[in-house]
């Protein structure tokens, strides 16, 4: 089951005893789910599609329970390779269907189909707004796997939709971006945190703790990348460092010999010969008597500075020609 799956039927789990709540949050999933159809003699009937069957489960008892309308429930597949099944809240034209309309927020006063604004009366309270919002969720949301990325979608048919979807939403400090894809018009959040808050908002709180779980392990995970990582370039540079410093040992080694040093660099010089590859802090131990770090990384560095100088002499020594 996918994690928006997961969401909704958190969603669906929630007590619901007010049944303006119950219009809102209808309302809400009409909006993104509902189809006005127009037959013979101009019969208007209502249409809601669901690919989650208890998104219709809820539509179709709640729809008979608040308007006493006769509805129907009607299962479509739509690919038989992925074998999705749509599942179909019929209402047919009936007495009482200008009522619902009006109460669902699909029609105007004067009767017009689809009213591009959301009716004031289904938003005019925190409850209505959250349970409005709840139903669109239920109807365009969805959510991808935090484990796999942060994003979370509401898809709507209308600009101007979305863009009183976003107003609304931002009373609450949420901050949704609004973008196209194909004819659809998306509105979205990226930010975990954002996500977070809104899920709280729907009252989606085991989806909630859901996420902050996969973010604390992300987190942590990131942490561990980090450290290691820096072990690891620590762990070089200290390699590159004692190849440095034996490539230096050996060639005054070569050219002057390490008799030539003083006594303190030369017990450096053999100790990291003889021990290549321990640490500045573990080889200043093995001398006697024991140096510090930084007391050894003061004579490899002047390990290094003297075979420098013998390299310089060396090619500014002249190279003597044979007229024999």
């Amino acid at each position: 089951m996918s994690f928006s799956n997961d969401i909704k039927n958190e969603l669906l789990r929630l007590p619901v005893n007010d049944d303006s709540e119950k219009v809102a949050l209808l309302a809400g999933l009409a909006r993104m789910d509902g189809r006005i159809l127009i037959g013979t003699q101009r019969k208007i009937s209502l249409q809601l599609n669901s690919e989650n069957a208890a998104v219709a489960r809820l539509a179709f008892s709640w729809l008979k329970e608040l308007f006493h309308v006769e509805a129907d429930v009607t299962i479509q597949r739509m690919n038989r390779l992925k074998k999705n099944v749509l599942y179909v809240v019929n209402v047919p034209s009936q007495t009482r269907m200008p009522v619902l309309l009006n109460s669902l927020g699909m029609v105007d006063r004067d009767g017009l189909l689809f009213r591009p604004e959301i009716a004031e009366d289904l938003i005019s309270s925190d409850s209505l707004r959250r349970a409005y919002l709840r139903g669109i969720f239920l109807g365009g949301g969805s959510m991808t796997d935090p484990l796999r990325s942060y994003h979370l979608e509401i898809v709507t048919q209308s600009e101007e939709f979305a863009g009183q979807l976003i107003d609304l939403i931002k009373n609450y400090n949420i901050y949704p971006r609004m973008s196209t894809r194909k004819e659809n018009v998306i509105v979205y959040l990226k930010e975990s945190e954002q996500i977070s808050d809104f899920l709280a908002l729907l009252g989606a709180f085991d989806a909630l703790m859901a996420l902050e779980n996969t973010r604390i392990q992300k987190n942590v995970r990131n942490q561990v990348n980090r450290l290691v990582n820096c072990e690891t370039a620590n762990l070089n540079k200290s390699i590159d460092a004692a190849q440095r410093q034996i490539q230096s040992i050996h060639l005054i080694k070569e050219t002057v010999g390490l008799q030539s040093l003083t006594d303190s660099l030369r017990q450096a010089a053999e100790a990291r010969l003889n021990h290549p590859e321990e640490s500045l802090k573990d080889l200043g131990q093995l001398l006697d008597p024991p140096v510090g770090k930084s007391g050894m990384n003061h004579r490899m560095r002047r390990l290094e500075e003297i075979a420098e100088q013998i390299q310089a002499d060396a090619a500014d020594t002249p190279i003597s020609e044979n007229k024999g």
